[in-house]
């Protein structure tokens, strides 16, 4: 495996063209399209956060728990109708699902931020169904977006890649509730801000990343899943532990959540990516594969005059006509 900037390479990193490069080759490969996935995926569970601001909601608009769950039902109405999503994915690439999911994502929480802060006029009941039901239904634009180009990036490992993306929508509520208290500490208003923004994010940085690649089957594929599966299980109970922790102490400071919620949530899958980032992006290993060294032996016992041993003292390895 030759990589770009080793010695046997081109030379090593001699300008900022080959840094340039290196980082391209980096940024445009497969298993960086599969963190990029992962973020997504894991910012991708606002629904599962309503209990987290309903509160708010019923306090600031005056409504009544009848009310609530009529919301909490367009919530679910949203989430649940990916028809829309899976059908622009079928004639558009996936940018262009990834941008409309970023879009209503926006739209849906940013306006029932500005209804709670008091900041436009208290929206009819109707208003507020259709702007959670719009802001929910994002969550289908971004499972479309990115779990469907993955798996078709991976068929060969599909099973493991929607095992793995899914569990990581299941993580999304406690992540997205740990980065919420390091950000803005516990002001549930921003909440709401904090779900509107962060994944609409999220999506619009890795627009370019995320596409449908050439399908190159790599020997070691399903191992690297497994990794990656792994390190969510031990993000799991690491999530697990914290909450448990911080029950147990009345909650943390403000620095303490944001000391425990950055490196473990980012430098993790992060040091995966490294690992495996000398895989050449777009599959030069596989198409170039190494040629076999001969061996010195070989070309010593095939000079003329030298007579391989096994001739001699094997007789059943000689030529049936010789021995005759």
């Amino acid at each position: 495996m030759v990589v770009v900037g080793s010695p046997r390479g081109r030379g090593g990193l001699t300008g900022l063209s080959d840094v340039r490069h290196l980082a391209m080759q980096i940024i445009m490969g497969r298993w960086f399209m599969v963190f990029a996935c992962f973020l997504i995926m894991a910012a991708a569970g606002a629904t599962y956060m309503f209990g987290l601001y309903s509160g708010e909601i019923k306090k600031s608009l005056g409504y009544d728990q009848s009310t609530l769950n009529l919301l909490s039902f367009f919530k679910d109405l949203g989430a649940n109708v990916g028809v829309l999503s899976g059908l622009i994915n079928e004639v558009t690439p996936p940018w262009v699902v990834l941008s409309m999911g970023a879009v209503l994502n926006f739209f849906g929480y940013f306006m029932i931020w500005l209804a709670v802060t008091k900041r436009i006029a208290k929206p009819q009941v109707w208003q507020m169904c259709l702007y959670i039901c719009i802001g929910a239904n994002s969550q289908a634009f971004a499972n479309t977006g990115a779990l469907v180009t993955c798996v078709k990036n991976f068929p060969e490992s599909r099973g493991a890649v929607l095992g793995i993306l899914k569990g990581y929508v299941g993580l999304s509520g406690a992540i997205i509730t740990q980065l919420f208290y390091a950000v803005y500490y516990k002001d549930t208003k921003a909440l709401i801000l904090f779900i509107g923004w962060l994944p609409a994010a999220i999506s619009c940085v890795f627009l370019r990343t995320i596409r449908i690649m050439k399908v190159i089957r790599q020997p070691n594929e399903l191992k690297v899943f497994y990794n990656f599966l792994y390190i969510s299980l031990g993000l799991a109970t690491f999530l697990m532990i914290m909450i448990i922790i911080e029950k147990h102490f009345n909650g943390f400071t403000r620095p303490e959540y944001g000391l425990r919620c950055w490196c473990p949530l980012l430098a993790l899958p992060a040091t995966r990516h490294r690992r495996h980032r000398g895989i050449q992006t777009m599959g030069t290993e596989e198409r170039s594969p190494k040629r076999p060294v001969p061996n010195r032996d070989q070309h010593r016992d095939a000079e003329p005059g030298n007579v391989p041993p096994s001739a001699t003292t094997s007789p059943r390895r000689q030529d049936p006509l010789l021995r005759s």
